[in-house]
């Protein structure tokens, strides 16, 4: 039964999977009394809200995985879901671009593992192959994914928030939850600066902050989240004609990350990047902000220590492009040689949640978890966004078993 004065299902973050979790919910179980929290005045305020666009097929993840799983999945559904509610997509295919035959073998793994994870169309093409597809790119061997696409994500989080209102959800926004606690038999929300929310259950889909309010409701410690600052620059008017679609790097299978690349966005213009740097806040758009929780909360998990001590040469290079404009245009310029300093402009940043184990291990796959009564997103960087009608699906079945949702109404 739904808590006194309060709601059946509470959802802690307004992002596209929490957004997508409240919807399908709300879809299973019509008349669920539901709310979604966030800390921000608007929807998809963070991760959703600052990444380059990109709907992705599915290549990178290891098969059997939930990222695998639930990519494949979530863009097939992401794409059926624009054209539905008239938000903007395009399939406009990408390119992985091997440049010396030392990144053959790497080239060789993601083929491999996209076909294992059925990934639509992928072939993969020679140096005049790319030239037909990327006519300034420039490379020994290429994979091409023609179902990789750009998708303007804010206009995804707006069309979901407003298929929430309409089946019946609260949206409380502006307010950060700051604390969790029980009461008869009830989850109790502290949110600062405006009255507790009490419900009965709880999703948490809290991003940035996952592993705080896990803690805060009773998880374990482990993994903690570590924010990575991504810097993009955006190709001047002039350079625009350099890409058509996608051009991306062969990416080292060891990090989540997937190196700079070239993005045409939904509006038309062209990223490069984005950088991963050790970020000193999980708000930090711009470079210097710096918040003395996020430090300690970072400098003081023994996993960020043993990070980077493995990958102390990865941050250097990172920070060598966070320092020189020339060589973040050079990493790109490897695969489109055209490319020169003076092509670019000043962009803007986002920030990662990205999970990091007591080990130093770089959490490589979608993590939930569960506590008495609720529901944890643990780690959901990308490809999350496009993942996210998938992902609220596997969390709904997750709540389904857990807190016999369908009995709420008795």
């Amino acid at each position: 039964m739904t808590a006194p004065g309060g709601h059946d299902v509470a959802v802690v973050g307004a992002g596209l999977v929490g957004l997508a979790t409240a919807r399908e919910l709300l879809t299973r179980h019509p008349g669920l009394r539901l709310a979604v929290l966030d800390r921000e005045a608007r929807v998809a305020a963070h991760q959703s809200g600052h990444n380059s666009g990109v709907v992705h097929a599915g290549i990178y993840y290891a098969p059997g995985s939930a990222k695998a799983q639930l990519c494949v999945e979530g863009a097939r559904r992401l794409y059926a879901y624009c054209e539905a509610r008239g938000v903007r997509a395009e399939r406009c295919g990408k390119v992985i671009v091997a440049v010396e035959p030392a990144e053959l073998g790497r080239l060789d793994e993601l083929e491999r593992r996209g076909r294992a994870n059925g990934v639509p169309g992928l072939r993969r093409v020679d140096a005049a192959g790319l030239a037909e597809l990327e006519p300034h790119a420039t490379g020994i061997a290429a994979l091409h994914s023609p179902a990789t696409g750009i998708v303007d994500f804010p206009g995804v989080a707006a069309a979901l928030a407003a298929d929430v209102a309409q089946a019946g959800g609260e949206l409380l926004l502006g307010a950060e939850v700051t604390g969790v606690t029980r009461r008869a038999g009830a989850v109790v929300l502290a949110r600062d600066g405006a009255p507790d929310v009490v419900a009965r259950r709880v999703v948490f889909c809290a991003g940035l902050w996952a592993d705080r309010l896990a803690r805060a409701g009773g998880a374990p410690a482990d993994p903690r989240i570590v924010p990575f600052r991504g810097q993009y620059l955006r190709l001047a008017p002039h350079a625009r004609d350099l890409v058509r679609g996608l051009i991306y790097p062969v990416s080292d299978p060891r990090l989540p990350f997937l190196g700079v690349h070239l993005t045409r966005t939904i509006s038309g213009e062209v990223l490069l990047g984005p950088t991963a740097l050790m970020a000193g806040a999980r708000d930090a758009y711009a470079l210097r902000t710096l918040r003395t929780a996020d430090l300690r909360d970072t400098l003081g998990w023994p996993g960020t220590w043993r990070l980077a001590a493995r990958w102390w040469r990865t941050g250097a290079a990172e920070l060598r492009m966070q320092a020189s404009r020339r060589a973040f245009v050079a990493a790109c310029a490897r695969y489109v040689p055209a490319l020169g300093p003076d092509d670019v402009q000043p962009g803007w940043a986002g920030v990662r949640a990205q999970a990091v184990a007591r080990d130093g291990t770089l959490v490589d796959d979608f993590v939930f978890s569960e506590t008495a009564d609720a529901v944890h997103v643990r780690n959901a960087p990308s490809p999350a966004a496009t993942s996210c009608l998938a992902i609220a699906g596997r969390i709904a079945d997750r709540a389904d078993a857990a807190f016999a949702l369908g009995r709420h109404a008795a």
